[in-house]
C-alpha cells in the first residue's frame, strides 16, 4: 500500500472534509447534535495548528490533529480512519507522528478526550499507553467523556 503524511493546519480543505465526516459520526453515536452541544466550542477546526493527513495511493483517508493545551501538554485532537482504512495501522502510524511532533516540540504529555461508546478509539488509545486520568477542563464538566494521557 504506498501510504504517505502530509503535515497542514485546521484550515486545510482535506481536513476540513474530514472535520465535517468527524463532527456527523460523534452527533451521530450521541443521538444527535443537540446531545453534544456542550463539546462543540471546544472542537473548533481552525483551533488545530497542526495536522497530520494520511494518504493511501494519493487519496486521503485520515487525519490527526495537536493542539497546545499548557505548557507542558497537548492535546491530541480529531483521530480519524476512513472506515474502509481501518485495521492496517494507519492510525498507529499517525499517532506515531502526532507524538513525536509534540516529543519534538517540548511537550513532556499527551492529553486527550474521548468516549467510552467508541471501543476502537479507546482501544487505539490504550494499546499505545496512555492511561485513563481524570477529567480535564473542559470536558470536566461534560457528560459521556473520558480523558487519558501519555508521558512522553
Amino acid at each position: 500500500m504506498d501510504v504517505s503524511f502530509q503535515w497542514t493546519n485546521g484550515g486545510d480543505p482535506v481536513f476540513q472534509r474530514f472535520y465535517a465526516v468527524t463532527e456527523a459520526y460523534y452527533s451521530r453515536i450521541v443521538g444527535g447534535e443537540t446531545n453534544r452541544q456542550a463539546f462543540i466550542p471546544y472542537n473548533a477546526s481552525a483551533d488545530i495548528p497542526d495536522v497530520a493527513l494520511v494518504f493511501c495511493g494519493g487519496q486521503a483517508v485520515g487525519c490527526a490533529g495537536l493542539k497546545r493545551y499548557s505548557e507542558t501538554d497537548a492535546e491530541v485532537k480529531r483521530v480519524w480512519v476512513d472506515p474502509a482504512y481501518r485495521g492496517q495501522g494507519i492510525a498507529s502510524a499517525l499517532m506515531d507522528r502526532i507524538e513525536d511532533r509534540a516529543r519534538k516540540a517540548g511537550f513532556r504529555r499527551l492529553v486527550l478526550q474521548t468516549r467510552p461508546i467508541m471501543p476502537d478509539a479507546v482501544a487505539l488509545y490504550t494499546k499505545r499507553g496512555y492511561v485513563l486520568i481524570p477529567n480535564y477542563p473542559p470536558y470536566d464538566h461534560l457528560p459521556g467523556a473520558v480523558c487519558y494521557a501519555k508521558a512522553l
